[in-house]
């Protein structure tokens, strides 16, 4: 029995002896590392803050040089426990196989989210338009995209969705038409009317004068003539002219006398 205690207490004085350095270096390595890493991501932010670096690519490299160094450090810490690197380096790449055939959704949003950055159709700012909604680009990720709505809703798009679709840019240009629909009886002066549309037009100081508004009929319709507003504005404003205009023209062919297109019929009476 005391030779039994013995041969085990000696093993484990070899093993304490073999690897306590080894863990200990591993902890503390990987400790400082985990504090290095840090510092070196605060270091990047702020480089990143700088105007130098576009907005659309910080949160990419972000994420990809975080993620580059704790792989260097999880490394690290397996050599010094003994792993072979080459044999944790084919334990990853088996890993990862699994993982991207788990995931390959994951890894066609990361994809997408790379085809966004190297083709730009947009970037981070600019007023966009897909299957998914329509918003203001706040942040490009690696996996997703978030919108910012009108309604100061956040929506988040999958890279995948937005790179493979159909998305409308309203900022390329720099400003947008706000098509603001409206009708007149039959009876009633047209070219009168698109004079009083536009020059409510002309008054808003959210209606840009180049490209210049117009006025048009667009239909002669069963009850009314249709016609529409063109006014252009700025992306931000969009909104607030193809909403708040409306009652502006409202109530200034009111005040023109001008009444309401309603339904009309005419009815005969046979003798």
């Amino acid at each position: 029995m005391e030779e039994l205690i013995q041969s085990i207490t000696g093993e484990g004085g070899r093993l304490i002896a073999n690897w306590g350095p080894r863990v200990l270096g591993a902890l503390a390595t990987l400790i400082i590392g985990t504090w290095v890493i840090r510092m070196v991501m605060r270091g990047i932010e702020k480089m990143l803050g700088t105007k130098h670096v576009d907005e659309t690519l910080r949160p990419f490299i972000r994420t990809l040089i975080l993620f580059g160094l704790y792989a260097m450090l999880f490394i690290t810490v397996a050599g010094m426990v003994g792993i072979e690197t080459t044999s944790f380096v084919a334990i990853l790449g088996a890993a990862g196989l699994a993982i991207g055939l788990a995931l390959q959704g994951s890894l066609q949003n990361l994809a997408g989210g790379v085809m966004i950055l190297l083709f730009r159709p947009f970037k981070v700012g600019d007023l966009i338009e897909s299957g998914e909604g329509l918003g203001f680009v706040k942040e490009i990720s690696v996996f997703v995209t978030f919108l910012e709505t009108f309604q100061n809703k956040t929506v988040i798009i999958p890279n995948s969705v937005l790179a493979s679709g159909t998305v409308t840019n309203y900022s390329t240009i720099g400003n947008v038409r706000a098509d603001i629909p409206f009708a007149i009886r039959y009876d009633a002066d047209a070219d009168k009317a698109a004079e009083i549309v536009l020059n409510v037009l002309k008054q808003s100081d959210k209606v840009l004068t180049s490209p210049a508004p117009s006025v048009y009929v667009t239909e002669l319709g069963e009850n009314a003539v249709k016609m529409v507003a063109l006014p252009y504005t700025t992306v931000e404003d969009y909104w607030d002219v193809f909403w708040g205009l409306r009652g502006e023209i409202k109530k200034a062919l009111g005040a023109a006398g001008y009444e309401p297109a309603l339904p009309q019929r005419i009815v005969t009476m046979k003798k």
